[in-house]
């Protein structure tokens, strides 16, 4: 063991040795992966909740905004982000909740909203995640208006047009099913692995005449073979 120890500190360790290994014991490497996937699947299904994402649009230009206004075409891009910001606030989201007569607090209504800029437009995302696909949908919609109306009371212009209302979501967002199955067989593989390359580093056992010659630096002038007695039949 010590030599073996030895071999790994100065970076020596046999890697065709090792895969031999745990080729051998692919079997093992195999049933950690079936189990690790069994567990995390099983877990996923009875035990987490699943989320579900339901998301409206809003168009940042108001309705009477010239198209044709590079300057208010460039103001608008300039503030998208300070909207994205202002559709969190505390006006917003409790207002959402007053209107809703919502049984959630400021943060944990904010927490299950994420609201997005897709790049080069002026449309803000709002999404809010919620166990009740239906719940998530109004929440959204009714975001998105109050959203509108805030910026439009902000900025003393136009309110924002609503581009697109949320619908119900048919399937759940999170969690991932599939993805949780194969972390899961991938950490019972690795397990397995990990255990497998221990109990072979931690294996001090002389086995063969290469293992003398190895770890013990002296040949082998002869080898006895052991053989199981068997018991002859009387007759």
């Amino acid at each position: 063991m010590e030599e073996r120890i030895k071999d790994t500190e100065m970076g020596q360790i046999d890697l065709l040795e090792v895969a031999n290994v745990i080729w051998q014991k692919i079997w093992a490497v195999i049933m950690c992966f079936v189990i690790g996937a069994v567990l995390f699947g099983g877990y996923t299904k009875m035990m987490v909740t699943p989320q579900y994402t339901a998301t409206s649009m809003i168009y940042i230009l108001g309705r009477t905004t010239s198209i044709s206004s590079v300057a208010e075409l460039q103001l608008s891009s300039a503030l998208t982000a300070d909207f994205t910001i202002m559709a969190k606030s505390r006006a917003v989201i409790n207002g959402v909740i007053k209107e809703m007569d919502l049984n959630m607090t400021y943060d944990q209504l904010k927490n299950s909203v994420n609201i997005t800029n897709p790049s080069d437009s002026h449309i803000l995302q709002i999404e809010v995640t919620n166990p009740d696909p239906k719940l998530a949908k109004d929440i959204s919609n009714t975001m998105a208006n109050a959203v509108a109306e805030n910026i439009a009371s902000v900025m003393a212009t136009d309110k924002p047009s609503i581009a697109e209302k949320a619908v119900t979501p048919g399937a759940p967002s999170s969690p991932n099913l599939m993805k949780n199955i194969a972390m899961g067989g991938i950490v019972g593989a690795a397990l397995a692995v990990g255990l497998i390359v221990l109990g072979y580093m931690m294996d001090d056992t002389i086995k063969t005449e290469e293992d003398v010659r190895k770890y013990l630096q002296i040949n082998t002038l002869a080898s006895v073979s052991l053989e199981k007695k068997r018991r002859k039949k009387s007759s």
